[in-house]
């Protein structure tokens, strides 16, 4: 099964200049729970903005560069080749936008996590069509002083045929 694995504003930014727009611990925390043990996929720009490998998990790193190395990672050059060399049963893909524009066609779940603000933003993901998919599960975070959003975890799935 492939999962994405996201956090989004409003207007469905991702990003901005590389970076998250926004600080949410209970995020990365539901991120850390939820892909521990799993395969990710990322590109090179996501890998290089986190700086290095992520515990727990086989990081695989997709790039169009042939002489790109990164210690304790698998770098592949094709989406098939992402897929070819990934182990679990269910592999996430946590970006970037051209990641995740690559494998979208081959996309069974989406993790969102959904912000109920809007941020800058330059990188944005696409719209998540009924027709497609379906939500399964939201559950509302808990806003305090380390988490000042109203967020949502939301899970959805693709709609067969």
């Amino acid at each position: 099964m492939l999962s994405y694995m996201l956090a989004m504003d409003r207007q469905r930014g991702i990003g901005v200049r590389n970076q998250l727009p926004w600080h949410l611990p209970e995020d990365l925390k539901y991120f850390k729970r939820v892909t521990m043990g799993k395969d990710i996929i990322m590109g090179r720009k996501t890998y290089e903005s986190i700086g290095k490998p992520l515990p727990g998990r086989k990081n695989i790193i997709l790039t169009q560069n042939k002489g790109y190395r990164a210690e304790g990672c698998t770098v592949v050059h094709s989406p098939r080749e992402a897929l070819a060399v990934s182990s679990t049963e269910e592999v996430f893909v946590i970006g970037g936008a051209e990641i995740f524009r690559l494998l979208w066609p081959r996309a069974d779940r989406l993790y969102i996590t959904r912000i109920e603000e809007t941020f800058e933003a330059d990188t944005f993901f696409p719209d998540i069509s009924p027709s497609e998919w379906v939500k399964i599960s939201s559950e509302q975070g808990i806003k305090d002083e380390r988490n000042p959003y109203t967020y949502y975890f939301e899970v959805y799935e693709r709609k067969d045929g």
